[in-house]
Order: structure tokens, then C-alpha cells, then sequence
């Protein structure tokens, strides 16, 4: 069964038709939704999930903190280690979700670098995303690579190279051995 990652830009804090309708579609097929706690598009989506009764709901969280979950969900907490609460920071339960998932759901204000990190994280390991671009009604599916590829270059440049940016630190610290502490 798919387990559809949903998440998207913290500026859209109204879900279109188009979205709802999507959204209906996941539920009525009772797909496992995994969430993230920020606001913005995960937040209106929690509110829309929860609205609907929607209980096949699972929301990810940093340390314990849970910044939103509307329908008292179940949580998965994340344990970073980490004290500055910065885009890193919340970038570990992103990547999480992204292994959790089969696909991905995400709606994307075209300016937010984060989303399009999420649909990275889901292309670069073979799993399908529809973007929904939202102030437009359109959605692109993403099945791999190449239509990321395709994708990524119709996007602004500053957008791009804050991706960029994000993709480089995050394969950086993966490269890096956490330190092992024995007592």
C-alpha cells in the first residue's frame, strides 16, 4: 500500500479546490499520510485532514516538540541531537518522511527551496511526486530523474541555487561519521 509523503511551502495557508480534490482521492483510497508539524501547507493540510475525519495520519516531529498536529495524531518523533533549530535541523524528519514514503504530495508556492528539497529526497530515491503549483490549478508528476531534471530548470535561479545550496550540506553531512560517544 502507498504511504503518500504530504508536504509543501509554509506560505500556502489555503488549499485550493484542486488540492481538496486531491486530497480526497488519497483518503477515499486510505493511503498512510506522513506529515510534517511546520505551518503553512502542512498545517492546512492537517486542518483539511482532520475536517474530513481522517485518521490514517502519522505526524513528524524534532525532539519531542511538536509544533502542530491539528488531529492529535500519532507522532513520530525525530531525535537530532542538535540544539539550533535551524533548516538542518528540521531537514532530519523531512528526510525521514521521504524514506518513510512510497510517493509524495507536495504544494509548492514556486518560490520555496525546502519543498522542492522534499521532492528531491523523493525523486533521488525512484519514488513518484506530484508537485501541485499552487496559484495555478497545475500539478506536474515527477517519476524520475529526467522529469526532475526538466523540472528544475524551467525554475527561477535563485530558487535553484538555494536547492543547490541545501542538497550540497545535506550530502556533506551525510559524508561526515557522527561522533560515537562511549560513556
Amino acid at each position: 500500500m502507498n504511504t503518500v509523503f504530504i508536504g509543501g511551502s509554509k506560505s500556502v495557508v489555503l488549499l485550493d479546490g484542486a488540492v481538496r480534490r486531491r486530497l480526497d482521492r488519497i483518503m477515499a483510497q486510505r493511503f498512510p499520510v506522513v506529515i510534517g508539524d511546520a505551518g503553512g501547507a502542512d498545517k492546512a493540510v492537517q486542518h483539511y485532514l482532520h475536517h474530513c475525519g481522517y485518521r490514517n495520519v502519522e505526524v513528524f516531529c524534532m525532539d519531542g516538540c511538536c509544533r502542530h498536529n491539528v488531529g492529535r495524531w500519532p507522532l513520530r518523533t525525530v531525535a537530532s541531537g542538535r540544539r539550533r533549530k535551524d533548516f538542518a535541523y528540521y531537514a532530519m524528519k523531512d528526510r525521514l518522511m521521504a524514506e518513510t514514503a512510497t510517493t509524495g504530495f507536495m504544494i509548492w508556492d514556486g518560490r520555496s527551496a525546502g519543498t522542492l528539497a522534499n521532492v528531491a529526497r523523493l525523486v533521488r530515491r525512484a519514488k513518484p511526486v506530484l508537485v501541485h503549483l499552487a496559484g495555478s490549478r497545475r500539478a506536474v508528476r515527477l517519476t524520475r530523474e529526467a522529469t526532475w531534471e526538466k523540472f528544475l530548470s524551467d525554475c527561477p535561479p535563485l530558487v535553484r541555487d538555494r536547492l543547490q545550496d541545501i542538497l550540497r550540506t545535506e550530502e556533506r553531512e551525510a559524508a561526515t561519521p557522527s561522533p560515537v560517544t562511549l560513556f
